[in-house]
């Protein structure tokens, strides 16, 4: 049990500043959401993973273009316009929903609705204001070995993000902010040193930085408790950003569906 009771969902399923994703263009659609994964719409997917998490409220999804998911999400889903960038997008999220508040993406198309719960009940347990779900390297090896993620690599083992994020308190709001500055910066890298500093950025280089050190110094920058929670299946890190992860994905899902 999330033990959350009316925990808000936000899916992300627009495009970046409104330019057009080249998997949904090369599929003949409007929206790499609608992209299909063994018959069914990746965004189709994701629904179904969080409706089955026991506890969850109101299920939304930001994007440009609400009609262009009819058909593909439930009738009880709500819509959000999207903002400029994805930090912007859950602030405003955040600003209408209110925390607590699960942010996820449409292109999670492997989501398990036991590792929302796991995840969930661990950023509780560890008090975060907000956290981030994160897959470590070995996990990622161990179940998907076949696949190439993006790794952060830090003193204490590599790891990639698993686009599942829990605002659980108010208190968020200043993390996202930050998000957003380094969003905005994200083509400078100098910029980006002088607003983490730079001993993060020495310690990062020299293999020295550890999770827990980047917590502690973005809930310096923020005056947020933060936490990158680790999730205990290599396939939460895996969504579909390119041709190689569609497969992937339609190979792992075709899998499980067969019958032992």
């Amino acid at each position: 049990m999330t033990d959350i009771p009316g925990l808000n969902v936000l899916i992300l399923a627009g495009s970046r500043r409104g330019v057009r994703d080249p998997m949904a263009q090369a599929a003949g659609i409007s929206h790499k959401a609608l992209l299909p994964v063994c018959g069914r719409p990746m965004i189709t997917r994701v629904c179904d993973a969080l409706m089955q998490v026991p506890g969850l409220g109101k299920i939304v999804v930001c994007i440009d273009d609400p009609e262009a998911l009819r058909g593909a999400v439930p009738p009880s889903v709500t819509f959000i316009p999207e903002a400029a960038g994805p930090s912007a997008s859950v602030m405003n999220a955040l600003a209408t929903l209110g925390a607590p508040l699960l942010v996820t993406t449409a292109d999670h198309a492997l989501l398990r609705p036991e590792w929302v719960e796991s995840f969930i009940a661990d950023s509780t347990r560890a008090q975060c204001d907000m956290s981030a779900g994160i897959a470590l390297e070995t996990a990622i090896a161990r179940d998907v070995p076949d696949t190439k993620r993006t790794m952060i690599r830090l003193a204490d083992g590599a790891f990639s993000g698993c686009n599942l994020f829990f605002l659980r308190t108010p208190a968020a709001m200043s993390v996202l902010k930050l998000w957003q500055r380094l969003e905005n910066d994200r083509k400078h890298p100098l910029r980006m040193a002088r607003l983490l500093g730079p001993g993060i950025l020495l310690r990062f280089v020299l293999r020295r930085l550890t999770r827990a050190a980047l917590c502690q110094r973005i809930g310096r920058l923020t005056g947020a408790r933060v936490g990158l929670i680790p999730i205990d299946d290599g396939r939460a890190a895996v969504d579909v950003d390119k041709p190689a992860d569609l497969e992937l994905v339609t190979r792992l899902i075709g899998r499980d569906a067969v019958p032992a």
